[in-house]
């Protein structure tokens, strides 16, 4: 393989956003939690809420400052970069763009400092204020993110000048995509779903070390249990995701599917290796029928293959094929995981269940794979176009990129995002080793776990005290 501008631009591209968007895939959730966590201390009166909100409230900032670094850089890139498709596009994707700055993040500008520094300045209420606001920012940049990335996925509401640009006719039908309404629940639950088994892993961890252990139970329990009702539902809107894409861009679908040929009916590809230039999967495992009822919700269904589109009209197959698979896996395993915990917990017997803390431990990476492998799937499949069917990707980069300039950028970009990652996990995991500062009569506790706990959730009497729960 030569390694063009084109090429080179291509890994650049998909080397920062791997790197941004591990950030806000935490820090979206973590700001809800945040936010959940000030509000159950303002219903129920009990410090460990706000030893908790204090412990996760560093943890945040880190993260958060970490995911505006690396996320400035994606902005940069579409002038540097893909000049073509940012005059072609500009006229839609720079108002979307505006609009994540008007709301987005004027909201987070504005409370951020609030959050970090106002809890001793300013009433309680107000800080609760602040803490929603920021939660309801991260949410708002995703949205305009998500409406950004789904025109590209599926463009409409525009018409195109005679020199090709893009412009805008409905903004409705842009803002209002009907795969927005699909992919955007979809993005926000995988951060959701993140962050809680990132405290759940950190939970487990506590517990395992016997330190901090009221602490660790709660965010463990609390976790394990939102996890339980986020998973099955984050499964449901990858199901519509998976509908739209059958739909809208079925030669993204029949490489997600390993599929070759037309079939009817159709099987389901449970694993393989997609080989190109045979145009074949080589080890195959298949389901007879389940991919008609997959994709069309029949039998009987005919699908359609890759080898019905032009060969310079397919995506790359291996990559979206295995993507999406690890991504269905760590999906599941986390659904495994939620809901044994959450059965566990109801009955106290987390505490000893050693085989689920240490699988809960080790689950933490699960949410950052799958949301990754899941934007793999999403922005690999959709070439060869960057915006669906109108621009090809060759088209769209700077025309005049020298592969000496794009090596030196992507040779600097790799550099600086290693010190600037390896400083954030060095910080990070400074603070999960300090852990929450326990409460003053729970000092002997955290190195003898079998005290009574006050758990935030448990039955009285179970490993509860009245005196601790206060």
């Amino acid at each position: 393989m030569d390694l063009t501008p084109l090429i080179l631009s291509r890994i650049q591209f998909a080397f920062t956003i791997t790197f941004h968007i591990i950030f806000p895939a935490f820090t979206v959730g973590l700001a809800a939690w945040l936010t959940f966590l000030e509000g159950c201390g303002i219903v129920t009166g009990r410090p460990i809420y706000r030893r908790l909100s204090d412990f996760w409230l560093k943890i945040f900032a880190v993260a958060f400052s970490l995911g505006v670094v690396s996320g400035i850089v994606m902005a940069f890139q579409f002038g540097t970069n893909w000049s073509e498709l940012s005059r072609r596009t500009g006229p839609i994707q720079g108002p979307l763009l505006g609009y994540e700055s008007f709301t987005a993040f004027a909201l987070e500008a504005a409370f951020f400092g609030v959050l970090m520094f106002g809890r001793e300045r300013v009433p309680r209420a107000v800080y609760f204020l602040a803490c929603l606001m920021v939660a309801l920012g991260t949410c708002l940049s995703s949205f305009w993110i998500m409406v950004n990335n789904s025109w590209m996925q599926v463009p409409n509401g525009f018409t195109q000048t005679p020199d090709g640009v893009f412009v805008p006719t409905d903004w409705s039908a842009i803002i209002f995509n009907r795969v927005v309404w699909v992919r955007f629940p979809h993005m926000v639950l995988a951060a959701f779903v993140t962050s809680a088994f990132c405290i759940a892993a950190t939970g487990a961890w506590y517990m395992l070390r016997r330190h901090a252990v009221q602490e660790g139970r709660a965010m463990l329990t609390m976790a394990l249990r939102l996890a339980a009702i986020l998973v099955p539902i984050q499964i449901g809107f990858g199901h519509l995701v998976g509908d739209y894409v059958h739909d809208l861009q079925p030669a993204k679908f029949a490489a997600i599917e390993g599929r070759w040929h037309d079939e009817q009916p159709a099987s389901e590809v449970l694993i393989a290796w997609p080989d190109e230039r045979t145009e074949s999967n080589r080890f195959q495992v298949a389901v007879p029928y389940l991919g008609s009822l997959i994709g069309s919700m029949s039998l009987t269904s005919k699908e359609v293959g890759l080898t019905s589109f032009k060969p310079e009209d397919r995506p790359p197959v291996l990559i979206p094929f295995l993507a999406f698979r690890v991504m269905v896996g760590c999906g599941l395993v986390m659904l495994a995981i939620a809901w044994i915990g959450s059965w566990l917990s109801l009955s106290d017997r987390i505490v000893g269940a050693r085989v689920l803390l240490w699988a809960t431990f080790l689950s933490f990476p699960l949410g950052f794979v799958a949301t990754i492998t899941g934007w793999f799937t999403a922005e690999v499949g959709r070439q060869p176009w960057t915006v669906y069917g109108q621009i090809r990707t060759a088209d769209a980069v700077t025309p005049f990129l020298t592969t000496p300039q794009v090596a030196t950028s992507l040779a600097i970009f790799g550099s600086v995002y290693f010190l600037i990652f390896s400083f954030g996990v060095l910080y990070i995991y400074r603070l999960l080793k300090a852990g929450p500062i326990p409460a003053p009569d729970l000092g002997r506790q955290a190195t003898n776990p079998k005290r009574p706990l006050s758990i935030p959730g448990a039955s009285p009497g179970v490993g509860t005290t009245t005196e601790t729960a206060r």
